[in-house]
């Protein structure tokens, strides 16, 4: 691994208006992955995986089921409560970084599935993806390209874990989250974004192998070089400051305050990592979901994910105020003020 990424590098920030979410889904897989069961399987600490990260259970899918069967679940949830027409949803943009295959897309293969005649494609940020996925779903609605935008994100990450490894194993689950955009009043969307990226930290965290660097070969497969990889340590650092300043960054291009903000949405990395960002803040934690004690880290699902269950909660209103943020391997990150 290298050493850290630079100093978190300024995005430009922008400003989205004229679009609004009409519904959120979600789906994770039933079968649940306690700390106690690591423990009696592969000999992992619980009271170590709590202290350090706040995950008591994740979810594992099935070995029948891939990243597409998440998302497809999550989506016809979505389409169901928007009560609309499926024949009017004209873009699938699905986030992910453990597609069903390289080729072809698992946006296609969802959009297949649901009967969609939509144009359909992957976006690749890892744990930023649904970050990514929203601004370019969002902007084709507003720039009047799209009607329906169906948004996904979707991780199946068990499929790329080592288990024996007791620094990343525990931290990440399965699962996926939808919203489908439509066009909005003036007063409805990202009243400040910015997306940003730091390749110098790229291989703090990442899957090495299996790409057109290092095709798949026996004797790579023998070090674990299929599976993720990563510095926790320079992840956490990296992390905690990002949030601090890019949240800034956003709340003064918004002309607000964090005290303003009704929700808290980050990505469900590590508790500590939301907390320690948060709390610098000065934003009570009563107005921070986290859910990652139920399912762990589901990368490009995180966000999506918890926004469903917040909304199924009554905890988001048309005109509240959402902090979103979302980062990862990329380094990536995207972190946004959204009027619902």
């Amino acid at each position: 691994m290298s050493g850290e990424p630079n100093q978190y590098n300024k995005a430009p920030l922008r400003r989205l208006m004229g679009f609004q979410v009409l519904a959120t889904g979600s789906y994770v897989p039933d079968p649940v992955v306690t700390n106690e069961d690591l423990r009696t399987t592969l000999g992992f600490d619980p009271s170590w995986i709590v202290q350090r990260t706040g995950i008591r259970e994740r979810r594992h899918a099935p070995p029948e089921m891939a990243t597409s069967d998440l998302a497809i679940r999550a989506s016809r949830q979505c389409i169901e409560r928007a009560g609309v027409d499926p024949a009017e949803i004209d873009l699938v943009i699905v986030g992910t970084f453990t597609p069903d295959m390289p080729f072809p897309s698992t946006a296609c293969l969802v959009q297949d599935r649901l009967g969609l005649r939509a144009a359909a494609f992957d976006l690749q940020a890892a744990c930023a993806g649904f970050m990514y996925a929203l601004v370019m779903g969002a902007g084709a609605v507003v720039a009047g390209c799209s009607k329906l935008a169906l948004v996904i994100g979707a991780d199946c990450n068990s499929r790329i874990l080592n288990p024996k490894d007791q620094r990343t194993y525990p931290l990440f689950g399965d699962g996926a989250g939808a919203v489908l955009l439509a066009t909005g009043n003036p007063e409805q969307g990202l009243l400040s974004f910015a997306l940003g990226a730091d390749g110098s930290g790229g291989d703090l965290l990442s899957r090495p192998m299996s790409g057109s660097r290092l095709p798949i070969r026996g004797e790579l497969l023998e070090v674990g070089l299929q599976y993720l990889q990563m510095d926790g340590r320079a992840v956490f650092k990296w992390a905690v400051r990002l949030l601090d300043e890019s949240i800034n960054d956003v709340l003064r291009a918004s002309e607000m305050t964090a005290q303003e903000v009704n929700l808290v949405v980050l990505h469900q990395a590590n508790q500590r990592i939301v907390y320690a960002a948060t709390d610098v803040l000065g934003i009570d934690r009563r107005k921070v979901f986290v859910n990652l004690d139920r399912y762990g880290n589901t990368s490009g699902g995180s966000i999506p994910l918890a926004l469903d269950e917040a909304c199924q909660q009554g905890r988001i209103a048309r005109g509240d105020r959402i902090l979103v943020s979302g980062f990862g391997a990329g380094l990536a990150w995207g972190t946004a003020i959204m009027r619902w």
